[in-house]
């Protein structure tokens, strides 16, 4: 049922109650203002007629009675008879011609009439007066006046409903305009606003609502953004990511043919250098130091070769393995810093695919140049542990610590590692260590893609 229905029924409920309360009121008064009528009106009417009818009787008999009463014609309340002896009747109270004809419902005059009591006098010469109520008329005036009462009444109910259901109608007469902005907000319009609307209370409500959509088309739109910005930053980490496995691929690719055919290339300079600086018929002693240089630039060019090599790719990862490529890579470092004190705990699963592997071979090697070149460490700890959820691989020193600005734009290493580490599915920190250092650390996932 609708809500204009409802308040409808209500109004006309309450107005129908209390016009009934108030006819009901009415009713009650008029009953006992007609029983207060009667019996006052019956107790003069028997004392006062009956007794100026013995007084007549007694004096001129009962044709002086009899004219008497003819003379007093009808009483409002009151029947009066005059009957011999034998109860033939002499005389008879005329019909009142107050309202002739007229008479209240059977039912109303039940419920308003009393008792009609009546008063008998014996008079001279057998006769005998009977004085009886007669309430009809005063029956008649209560209906009247009930009938009047309830016809303002009906009158009023139905003037007080129309006003109300033309009010109802005109309060209520914002809210389908609310309800279709509502589901059009719903159905994803949210640019629709309400219009103006008559009433303070549909106004406050208008205002609340369009302050409503416009937060809501705000925050759909800031969530749009931050999705689109959220995808395009996916899509970049996964053009980064294919970028980086590409670019491992090259360096590896770079790697085996500096080792393969550049160092064969320079091994092969190096032995002719030698042969020709060897030849003892050899007359011109230019030509064997020339040689000689040859073969010394050979060896070093051999010697910076195999250094940049791992940093390209280490090809031991393919053939050694991680555990033993770091055993090198630490040995390496601390035979070129011998003053440097470096220690290397490891405990590593079998395989942990080349992904992963290349991943912790990077932040391990990132964390020992940073250390070695930049914080001029003197003591530093590598530690690559792993358990049934994770791999943790920490490198911690003693050295200057990082410079507060290594996290903005322009230093790729650490920021490269954590985006390695990120799309492996793990997390990369880096902060101080216990000795005023720099303690990096990396968790990856062991369930990251291999």
């Amino acid at each position: 049922m609708k809500l204009r229905t409802r308040l409808n029924l209500v109004v006309a409920g309450l107005s129908a109650a209390f016009v009934t309360v108030l006819i009901g009121a009415q009713i009650h008064a008029a009953r006992d203002a007609v029983r207060e009528d009667i019996e006052g009106s019956n107790t003069v009417a028997s004392h006062f007629i009956g007794r100026l009818v013995e007084i007549y009787s007694e004096v001129g008999g009962p044709q002086m009675a009899l004219q008497f009463l003819r003379q007093l014609g009808h009483i409002r309340a009151n029947d009066i008879d005059l009957r011999t002896a034998a109860g033939a009747v002499l005389y008879r109270s005329p019909p009142a011609t107050y309202k002739a004809g007229r008479y209240a419902p059977a039912w109303f005059a039940h419920l308003l009439a009393p008792e009609t009591p009546q008063v008998s006098f014996l008079l001279r010469g057998g006769l005998r007066l009977v004085v009886k109520a007669e309430p009809s008329r005063a029956v008649l005036d209560a209906w009247d006046d009930l009938s009047r009462l309830a016809a303002a009444a009906v009158a009023m109910l139905i003037a007080v409903n129309v006003v109300a259901f033309w009010t109802i109608a005109r309060l209520l007469r914002p809210f389908p305009v609310i309800t279709d902005g509502l589901e059009r907000i719903r159905d994803g319009d949210l640019h629709h606003r309400l219009p103006r609307l008559a009433g303070i209370e549909a106004h406050a409500i208008e205002e609340a609502f369009n302050r409503m959509a416009q937060a809501v088309e705000d925050k759909v739109r800031v969530e749009r953004q931050a999705r689109d910005a959220e995808a395009r930053l996916e899509e970049r980490r996964e053009m980064a990511s294919l970028a980086d496995q590409r670019v491992d691929e090259e360096r590896r690719l770079i790697a085996h043919e500096l080792h393969d055919e550049f160092g064969q290339s320079v091994t092969a300079i190096r032995s002719l250098a030698l042969a020709i600086a060897s030849q003892g018929n050899l007359r011109d002693q230019a030509t064997a130091d020339i040689a000689r240089m040859i073969s010394d630039e050979a060896a070093r060019l051999y010697d910076a070769m195999h250094g940049l090599i791992p940093r390209l790719a280490p090809l031991s990862l393919d053939t050694l393995g991680l555990a033993a490529t770091l055993e090198n890579l630490v040995r390496d470092w601390q035979r070129r810093n011998p003053q440097v004190e470096l220690s290397l705990g490891q405990a590593l699963p079998a395989d942990l695919g080349p992904t992963v592997t290349l991943a912790v071979y990077r932040v391990v090697q990132e964390g020992l140049i940073n250390a070695l070149r930049h914080a001029h460490a003197k003591h530093i700890e590598i530690g690559v542990q792993a358990d049934a959820e994770r791999l943790v691989v920490t490198v911690v020193d003693d050295g200057a610590g990082l410079p507060a600005e290594w996290v903005r734009p322009g230093h790729f290493g650490l920021r490269g590692l954590a985006e390695r580490v990120g799309a492996l599915g793990g997390t990369f920190h880096v902060g101080a260590g216990p000795d005023h250092g720099t303690r990096l650390c990396a968790e990856i996932p062991m369930g990251a893609p291999a």
